[in-house]
């Protein structure tokens, strides 16, 4: 049975968010909103709560995973991130984009595309999102919360919570979520390219204007 927490959308209780780094930390899975919709995560070297991760949402080997960071000097341990990409990050962030890039060492192999060695980098402007990744010291694995057969992200934490219950171990209720998963822009082969448009406007990274 999870645990269901109310944590206010733009001023999150410490204590809610501590409960829920804890939790984070003793191998539980959580679900949790961003600026983009509510997401699914996890410590990322904890390879149990990846694959409980993996078999709720039904992912294969070849799902780039995100590290949802607090901040940019996050992004740099774990991601190779060149001027250009810097610029774009630095501009970009925080918001509702997920960058594709090439994974440093600190990154544990499981979360790897197995051919490309990439991994998906975000730093959300949700209060909530951004209070535990900093609470927590390390970024979140992290995957939009879309269950298997359905297109658009789960938005009512009550469905969440009578969906999920026995499969995750906290819910975060932070209000409605957005119904669009986040803009996710591969920023690993050089020039920019769009993988996936969601809430975040793509036009900053197409033609000249990137």
């Amino acid at each position: 049975m999870s645990q269901f927490f109310q944590v206010h959308p733009e001023n999150p209780q410490a204590r809610l968010i501590k409960q829920a780094v804890e939790i984070l930390r003793s191998g539980g899975v959580v679900v949790y909103p961003t600026d983009s919709s509510y997401a699914i995560g996890c410590l990322i070297g904890d390879k149990g709560a990846v694959e409980r991760i993996r078999r709720l949402r039904q992912l294969d080997d070849k799902h780039n995973f995100t590290l949802v960071c607090s901040d940019l000097s996050q992004i740099g341990l774990f991601a190779k991130v060149d001027t250009r990409a810097f610029r774009l990050l630095k501009a970009h962030t925080p918001g509702p984009y997920t960058f594709i890039l090439g994974a440093t060492r600190e990154v544990p192999r499981m979360l790897l595309h197995p051919k490309r060695r990439t991994i998906g980098l975000r730093v959300p402007g949700h209060p909530i999102a951004h209070a535990l990744a900093e609470q927590l010291g390390e970024p979140l694995m992290s995957v939009s919360l879309i269950l298997p057969g359905e297109e658009l992200p789960m938005n009512d934490p009550y469905e969440m919570r009578q969906v999920l219950e026995h499969h995750v171990d906290l819910i975060i209720d932070g209000g409605y979520g957005g119904l669009e998963a986040s803009t996710v822009v591969n920023l690993a082969d050089g020039e920019p390219e769009i993988f996936r448009i969601g809430c975040g406007d793509p036009s900053p990274f197409q033609g000249d204007e990137a």
